[in-house]
């Protein structure tokens, strides 16, 4: 800190513009200007430590400062001393160097003396300027009296303002001065502690707050703020103690508090930044470091690539204005970022959806269609018709909303290939989802992305891979949906498929609407029953039952075959199956409504004669000209009388030529004992009925099953007890039922079957009743079996055998009614299959039988039973044991 100096009567006066230095500042020019560059050699430089120079403030109209931003340019011209006396606010004229304009300065009438703290010197090139840096402080006020020039710069005449050593004694003394002291000190010490906490600084503030003399301390204290010009100019001119003293109290204060609202609206704003913010300041930061420093990477030009796939995908206007709002969120975001990710593969998802793009169909030509689907398909006229009309009506309205085909039947007669040909008529793209073993609702509406893995539904998947609004959607296994804790994916599809409501399909994941009215749905079941009401009913059902043995004939000579031989290398020239042959495996080997089965045995049969092929050995005998072949294969058919073809082949030719040129002139055939070398000995007899019924007690009834008919045998037996029922089999509680039905209708018409004696006696008296249904693996149910187990219980307690030709099915009721059935037509075709030529059905299953093939019918003796007494003269042979006593 300066001390109390003696000042000359003359100092060489630096001009400030619009800026004031007080009494124990510090500050830092540079000096470039010619009168400011004179003067700081001549009373700076040339006297060293001694030297002085004013500070005085000006103020010009045209506010212009080329020094430095501190620093206003010097002014002055060789013209002498211009006034001899300068008053506050006077104004002179000066005409600046080198220019011709003349400028207006505002000089103040007070200043402040300065000594230089550092002085060094400098030459610009290349222009030889010379140039000082002047480190200044301020010492103390004087007043102007009187203001010339010295060459190119100012000098005046001063008198200083500070008070003597007895006068600032006095001044003291005053309370007045005592208590503005105490209060300015008060005000710096708060100022210092706020600044201390916010800057961690400080120490020597407080060390200057117990030195230093009050008053000096007033102006160290404004000289560090931000003040105006004019406050400045005030505090230069407070001369008196006690004035400065409460002027420097008010702007200390005034800081103070700025200082406090700041920290306020700071502490506000962090408190209102959460992390997410802060860590998007923070990534913004990096990116503009990473920009800096060269080390960008593509993430934008994939953004720009993914902005421009977005507009080209055609999205509906409200579609695109939430998906700019997510992209616009994505750009904001850091790849870094957690969620970053799955923004940006929905916004994928949303740009690879078909929301205009659709399959061109070209005209429906049905003659054509269907001849593709007689091509595809044997038989199934019905079916096949359906389909037609079908497409008949898309020619007609392309747009019509056709109902939703539901192909019901077993495996392996051709549900899926059914839809499969639909598109191909169509001329439209196949995506087939299977629902089987489907729990979860989000399969179908997809996840929310709130969740982690989150995922379309299978329907809005299957549209982004086959990239079209229109396809030919099918629903597999549609009955083998199920439910748990997580949904109903069955409840899910009600408006997958409502023409009404899949225009605004709404996925989860998606969370926005999608059109899914474009798309034709086909779905494929084994069974009804399984499928819910609400559900069945936007679906019009089209049942596919069972081939029968001339239909599965057919399919295998045209279909089968000729695509099993393809699969396995083979053509017609290396194997033959006889239309003999395929009958025998579709009697002895394949007893199933579809053709799965029986193309694996063909497959089986192909592989064996591929490995013959394949090992086959040629013995080539090198002559002079001629090569003869020969083989295990040919000598093996030499032995039979087959013509075996010479070929002369020329030396050099390589092994592939010769195999290429080997011919069989009779190709492998398959017979009887290959059949039972590949397949095995045959699995079904058509005498297994006639054995199974031998012995009294034993009925062949006809079950329907997801797999189409199938014959049941039923065996009831006696012994010994208390008079119960046992029933064995897997059997469910309906068909539990019916035998407790069956066996309380046979006690009740004992007395007329001749099955007793007497009213009052009981047929189960001593003993005990068991029923069993075989292949006890299986489980049964249902109550079409009523009519069996009465036919078994009667022929039980007669002693009488039932026809082993003959099978029935139907549902009773306490008083002997047959009741009418379902799978009529898969029970007659089962019948069929298994070599049984008498069928007994329910009379009111008469209309059912018009979807029974004429060949199969034409092969059967069918029987309509009203009561189960016509069924009972029908089994037995030479009728119902009327007036016969029981054995028992």
């Amino acid at each position: 800190m300066a001390e109390s100096v003696e000042l000359p009567t003359r100092l060489g006066i630096l001009p400030f513009r619009n800026k004031v230095l007080l009494p124990g500042a510090i500050i830092r020019i540079r000096c470039t200007s010619p009168s400011s560059v004179k003067l700081v050699e001549q009373e700076l430089w040339q006297c060293e430590e001694k030297g002085l120079i004013g500070i005085l403030p000006v103020r010009d109209a045209a506010d212009a400062a080329t020094v430095d931003p501190v620093v206003s340019q010097g002014v002055g011209t060789d013209s002498g001393e211009r006034s001899s006396r300068v008053q506050v606010g006077a104004s002179d004229s000066h005409r600046l160097d080198g220019k011709n304009q003349q400028e207006v300065i505002h000089w103040h009438s007070r200043g402040v003396a300065a000594r230089a703290l550092h002085l060094s010197r400098g030459v610009e090139k290349p222009s030889g300027r010379v140039t000082y840096v002047v480190v200044l402080e301020g010492l103390c006020r004087f007043n102007v009296q009187e203001l010339s020039t010295r060459g190119t710069y100012y000098t005046a005449r001063i008198s200083p303002l500070e008070m003597t050593k007895t006068e600032m004694e006095q001044v003291e003394q005053d309370p007045d001065f005592i208590s503005l002291s105490r209060q300015f000190k008060a005000t710096a010490t708060e100022l210092i502690s706020v600044l201390e906490q916010k800057q961690k600084t400080g120490g020597r503030t407080k060390v200057l707050l117990e030195t230093v003399p009050v008053h000096k301390l007033a102006d160290i204290f404004v000289a560090s703020f931000e003040i105006s010009f004019e406050e400045q100019l005030s505090m230069l001119d407070s001369v008196d103690l006690k004035v400065r003293l409460s002027k420097a109290t008010e702007l200390v204060d005034r800081h103070l508090q700025s200082i406090h609202v700041a920290e306020k609206i700071t502490q506000k704003v962090e408190g209102q930044l959460s992390k997410s913010q802060k860590e998007f300041l923070l990534r913004q930061q990096m990116r503009a470091i990473k920009e800096e420093l060269g080390d960008n990477d593509d993430d934008e030009d994939d953004v720009v690539a993914l902005e421009r796939k977005m507009q080209s995908s055609g999205m509906p206007s409200n579609i695109w204005k939430h998906a700019q709002r997510e992209l616009r969120r994505l750009k904001k975001m850091q790849p870094q970022q957690p969620g970053y990710n799955s923004s940006r593969v929905y916004l994928d998802l949303l740009a690879d959806l078909p929301w205009q793009k659709a399959s061109e169909e070209y005209e429906l030509d049905l003659r054509a269609a269907k001849e593709r689907l007689d091509s595809d398909h044997y038989g199934l006229t019905k079916v096949k018709q359906r389909i037609i009309e079908y497409l008949a009506v898309r020619k007609l309205k392309p747009d019509a909303r056709g109902p939703v085909l539901c192909f019901v039947g077993p495996p392996g007669v051709g549900k899926t290939s059914l839809a499969s040909s639909i598109a191909a008529a169509l001329g439209r793209k196949f995506i087939r989802i299977s629902l089987g073993g489907v729990k979860d609702e989000a399969d179908i509406r997809g996840h929310r992305r709130t969740y982690i893995g989150s995922m379309p539904g299978r329907l809005i998947d299957g549209l982004k891979r086959v990239a079209v609004c229109n396809p030919v959607m099918l629903l597999d296994e549609i009955d083998k949906t199920g439910s748990d804790v997580r949904g109903d994916p069955a409840s899910a599809l009600l408006e997958v498929l409502d023409p009404e409501q899949n225009k605004t399909f709404n996925d989860h994941y998606l969370n926005v609407p999608f059109d899914l009215s474009k798309v034709i749905f086909v779905a494929t079941a084994n069974r009804v029953q399984p499928i819910p009401p609400p559900l069945l009913d936007r679906m019009e059902v089209i049942e596919l039952p069972g081939y029968t043995p001339e239909e599965k004939l057919k399919i295998a000579m045209h279909h089968l075959i000729p695509r099993v031989l393809d699969q396995h290398g083979l053509n017609s020239e290396f194997l033959r199956i006889p239309e003999a042959m395929v009958k025998l495996v579709i009697q002895g080997y394949t007893r199933e409504a579809g053709v799965r089965n029986l193309e694996r045995n063909l497959a089986a049969l192909s592989r064996a004669a591929a490995v013959r092929v394949a090992e086959q050995e040629q013995a080539v005998s090198l002559s002079k000209d001629v090569h003869s072949l020969a083989s295990p294969l040919l000598e093996n058919r030499l032995a039979d009388g087959a013509e075996v073809e010479m070929e002369v082949i020329p030396m050099g030719v390589n092994n592939h030529e010769i195999s290429s040129t080997f011919k069989i002139a009779s190709p492998l055939t398959v017979d009887e004992d290959m059949l039972e070398k590949v397949l095995g000995p045959p699995k079904f007899d058509d005498k297994e009925a006639a054995e199974r019924v031998a012995t009294p007690g034993v009925s062949v009834g006809l079950v329907w099953t997801a797999f189409g008919g199938e014959v049941q045998f039923v065996e009831a037996t006696a012994m010994g007890g208390k008079g119960e029922l046992h029933l064995t089999g897997q059997l469910g509680d309906v068909i539990k039922e019916s035998a407790q039905i069956a066996l309380t209708w046979v006690r009740a018409r004992a007395r007329d079957l001749n099955l007793s004696t007497t009213e009052a006696s009981n047929l189960l008296e001593g003993r005990d009743v068991h029923i069993h249904f075989p292949a006890g693996a299986v489980p049964k149910d249902g109550p079409s079996a009523g009519v069996t187990l009465v036919t078994a219980l009667v022929s039980l307690f007669s002693q009488r055998r039932v026809r082993a030709d003959t099978a029935m099915t139907g549902e009773m009721t306490l008083r002997g009614l047959v009741l009418p059935v379902g799978g009529v037509k898969d029970k007659v075709l089962a019948a069929h299959r298994c070599g049984i030529k008498r069928v007994i059905l329910p009379e009111r299953n008469l209309k059912d039988l018009t979807e029974v093939p004429s060949a199969v019918l034409s092969g059967l003796e069918i029987i309509l039973a009203k009561r189960m007494e016509d069924v009972l003269e029908q089994a037995f042979e030479g009728g119902c044991p009327w007036r016969q006593h029981s054995k028992l």
